[in-house]
């Protein structure tokens, strides 16, 4: 099993108050903590907590907060050997504002991430050629990813694309047919499709539409009422209800749930069951705060599952 992560390495702000500030409001909270996000290092982080080998590719600034990204990344178990140091531009930077119901809004600021260039797939193309499952998100430069997909995909081993923050003019054809699996959430596959999922037959027709397209798998995520998934090679789709937990910050569950994916994919579950146990994994990681450090081990995972 070898899952490797090309994406974003940020610090985050995170804040917590009762309530989401309107535009214009200032609201005072109740406290906030600084640590490691991005959803690069989340997802690298969530498949290391399960126990897997993870590599991660990305980007940071020569600046205070790099230290502390690496520092925290050595501490989450993921090696930070593969990184590159930009020092025209500082490391990524998100300030959340998370509320009581755990709902939250994020800002990010790409930094380093968003001049991550080609060269971080010709300097790891022994890697990349060795890795079973590459994870993508959109927050680092498209086309890198792209290529490093590329890489992996002529050596059998299959790329899952979040793509979050989901572009307002949406993918050309070709993304669909350069990525095997995708996992939007209902306002990105909204964003994608021009359908909304609000229940299952929403997300179905949703994901339908993002198979046709040229997906292998496309996986619909309804936050706390489950998953849909449509699994074209093997003709398999249905509804994966959300697991009962107390949840109190959803900010990386996203992330979890694409970490754990690429673990159980990797360890050679079929799409059904990979997709029950990142669900698995996203709802553990709400019912603790923070983003990396919110990633469940593979014990508390398997307590829920049963």
């Amino acid at each position: 099993m070898n899952i490797t992560v090309l994406g974003s390495i940020n610090i985050d702000i995170t804040t917590y108050a009762d309530r989401l500030p309107a535009p214009g409001e200032t609201l005072r909270g109740d406290r906030f903590v600084l640590g490691l996000g991005g959803k690069g290092c989340n997802q690298a982080a969530a498949a290391a907590a399960l126990g897997a080998p993870v590599s991660l590719l990305g980007a940071v600034g020569d600046d205070n907060f790099a230290d502390l990204a690496k520092a925290e990344l050595t501490g989450l178990k993921v090696p930070t050997d593969c990184l590159q140091i930009d020092s025209a531009h500082g490391t990524g930077v998100a300030v959340i504002a998370v509320d009581s119901s755990a709902q939250n809004t994020i800002t990010v600021v790409g930094g380093a991430n968003m001049a991550l260039d080609r060269s971080i797939v010709s300097n790891n193309q022994p890697l990349l050629e060795a890795t079973d499952i590459l994870l993508l998100q959109m927050e680092v430069p498209l086309e890198v990813g792209l290529e490093a997909g590329q890489k992996v995909r002529n050596r059998g081993g299959r790329v899952i694309l979040d793509p979050a923050p989901a572009p307002s003019t949406g993918y050309a054809a070709s993304v669909y047919q350069a990525v095997d699996v995708m996992t939007p959430n209902e306002t990105e596959a909204g964003l994608l499709t021009g359908i909304s999922p609000i229940d299952e037959k929403s997300a179905s027709e949703a994901a339908s539409l993002l198979v046709r397209r040229g997906l292998k798998v496309a996986i619909v995520k309804l936050g706390a009422r489950g998953v849909w998934f449509t699994d074209s090679d093997s003709e398999d789709e249905g509804f994966i209800p959300a697991f009962s937990v107390d949840s109190i910050d959803s900010v990386a569950a996203g992330d979890c749930f694409n970490g754990g994916l690429a673990y159980a994919m990797a360890e050679g579950r079929n799409v059904r069951q990979a997709v029950r146990f990142a669900a698995a994994c996203g709802a553990m990681s709400t019912t603790r705060s923070g983003a990396a450090i919110s990633a469940p081990s593979l014990d508390e995972v398997q307590r829920l599952l049963i």
